[in-house]
């Protein structure tokens, strides 16, 4: 039998994603259409019907590029005014001055993309990078990038203003998701536990909170609970008198729970609002001092018609190991929210949304200074802003 010419094997397809020219294509095309006719001289040949090969090739367009591959010209040109008028608004709050080292650590990508003029996989790679040197923690430094990056390509952002507002949006609205710091209940006296490990400010975050809420014109008590640090119960009568707020105290090394049960019995002869309770600084790793503070709690709640609140503040300069701390207080008491202190001198904010997200506790407050007003009610708007 007879057999007809040889048919010529097709060239395979490229890869998936590799680039393809115009000159690939037509070469493609034109040894497709010639092929065919040899297949179609073959399939006739002594009325024998040859069935086409399957991988016979289609005709195809270039496969779309990865996200993280796409390449956006960047228009780098910014509107000052926009610019000099939300650092003014941030400098009177002082909280974009006080993030000022956070924020050039995650300027660093933002800069380099406007030198190339593109975003680029190696922006998105510096960005994640920048986010964990901030302490933001790996997961959670992917999470904000792919979310940042789905929203500027769906968004078609060109310019670096939309570009860092993309980033911005997506920071705020993980934060927001966490919640809000806990409404002082109707009932009075509300108690807040004020609790953290050793140097972490705790007792001046404690006294800065009496500050502002006596500025609010509430009526505020503190409890010297903090019987068992040297010179701790001075501490805060030092810092009460600054306030202008009264304080129960017991003698050095007595029982700090007996101390918070006489500030709640006062506080309610009195008519107070809040009871601010200074607690001891408690290594996390101490399981007797963590089982002195749950002893505290238990006395508050049984004294209170609404349950206490208890405060957690970090030394932000710690920065991932303040996660490991909010894990093992929170086996001790419930923690409502953090209280973020030395902001000004850390290039870790980030362990704001590594915190967040770790634990799924909000920040309350953020510390930017040593002054009485320094102690800044947190806002994921503004901290967003401040970051980028």
């Amino acid at each position: 039998m007879a057999t007809g010419p040889k048919k010529k094997r097709p060239r395979r397809e490229r890869k998936k994603g590799a680039p393809h020219s115009e000159s690939v294509e037509s070469t493609t095309s034109a040894q497709g259409l010639e092929t065919a006719e040899t297949e179609d001289a073959a399939s006739h040949v002594e009325g024998e019907r040859i069935d086409a090969p399957a991988y016979a090739p289609e005709l195809s367009q270039p496969a779309a590029p990865e996200p993280s591959d796409q390449i956006i010209e960047l228009d780098v040109e910014t509107d000052p005014e926009t610019e000099e008028t939300r650092e003014a608004e941030d400098e009177k709050k002082g909280l974009r001055r006080g993030m000022s080292r956070s924020r050039r650590l995650l300027s660093r990508p933002f800069s380099k993309a406007a030198t190339r003029k593109a975003i680029d996989a190696e922006f998105w790679s510096e960005a994640e990078e920048a986010f964990i040197a901030a302490d933001t923690g790996v997961t959670c430094a992917a999470e904000i990038v792919e979310r940042s990056r789905s929203r500027i390509l769906s968004e078609r952002v060109r310019d670096m203003e939309g570009l860092k507002q993309a980033f911005r949006d997506e920071v705020a609205e993980m934060l927001r998701s966490l919640g809000s710091p806990l409404e002082p209940p109707a009932e009075r006296p509300h108690v807040l536990f004020v609790v953290g490990v050793n140097g972490v400010g705790k007792t001046t975050t404690a006294a800065k909170i009496g500050y502002q809420l006596k500025q609010q014109g509430l009526k505020v008590l503190f409890a010297a609970a903090d019987t068992f640090r040297a010179a701790g119960i001075e501490q805060i009568e030092m810092w009460a008198n600054r306030v202008g707020a009264p304080v129960v105290r017991h003698q050095a090394g007595g029982d700090p729970a007996a101390v918070v049960f006489d500030a709640i019995e006062s506080a309610q002869a009195r008519d107070i609002d809040v009871v601010i309770v200074d607690t001891a600084g408690r290594l996390h790793t101490k399981k007797n001092l963590m089982e002195e503070l749950s002893k505290m709690w238990r006395v508050a709640d049984r004294q209170l018609e609404a349950r206490p609140e208890a405060i957690l503040v970090i030394d932000a300069t710690t920065g991932q190991n303040g996660v490991s701390q909010a894990r093992v207080f929170g086996e001790a008491i419930d923690i409502d929210s953090i209280a973020l202190t030395k902001m000004d001198g850390s290039a870790k904010g980030g362990v704001v949304m590594a915190i967040g997200r770790e634990l799924g506790i909000p920040v309350s407050y953020v510390g930017l200074g040593e002054g009485m007003g320094d102690l800044r009610p947190f806002d994921p708007e503004e901290y967003a802003r401040a970051l980028f």
